[in-house]
């Protein structure tokens, strides 16, 4: 058997062992199906792409991380189109330069607050304040008690108030 025909049936090894788990992963934590399922498929197409590189023990982890990573960076891409939208709805309002300028540097300090957040309370806040998601609800995506989550939204607004007072 060629040494190509080998890596294609470890491959397909690899996508039949985690390829729910990693789908299920990305749905928790975006809630949609289509996103989840492309962001699996990307993370195997890198796997593919960095065959060599990976060692057979590290597939797992290296599957995880990068579907992580994806995730990561398209809600960081949807932060720059929405910041870039608020920036066109402000050109657009009339109020003084003082009031527009106090706004700006208002949602900068915002999101620089938190961006500050570790990773779990940032997204804990962010399912529930922007994503409307009841604890119950987040915990079922996460995967954890509600008890955490309330532990982690308790956190972050303490760190939210804490890093806005300077505002």
């Amino acid at each position: 058997m060629s040494e190509e025909a080998l890596a294609s049936t470890a491959f397909r090894g690899y996508f039949d062992s985690y390829a729910e788990a990693i789908r299920n992963f990305i749905y928790f934590k975006c809630g949609n199906q289509a996103q989840a399922e492309d962001i699996m498929q990307e993370a195997f197409l890198r796997l593919w792409r960095d065959r060599e590189k990976v060692q057979p023990e590290k597939v797992k982890s290296f599957l995880f991380t990068v579907a992580n990573n994806l995730f990561l960076d398209g809600v960081r891409h949807e932060q720059v189109k929405f910041r870039y939208q608020q920036q066109q709805v402000e050109r657009s309002d009339n109020e003084s330069p003082q009031h527009i300028l106090e706004q700006a540097e208002f949602k900068q300090a915002l999101e620089d607050a938190i961006n500050a957040l570790p990773p779990g309370q940032r997204e804990v806040f962010l399912m529930n304040r922007i994503e409307k998601l009841t604890y119950q609800e987040i915990a079922d995506r996460l995967e954890v008690s509600v008890k955490a989550v309330e532990k982690r939204m308790g956190k972050a607004l303490k760190k939210m108030r804490k890093l806005t007072k300077k505002i």
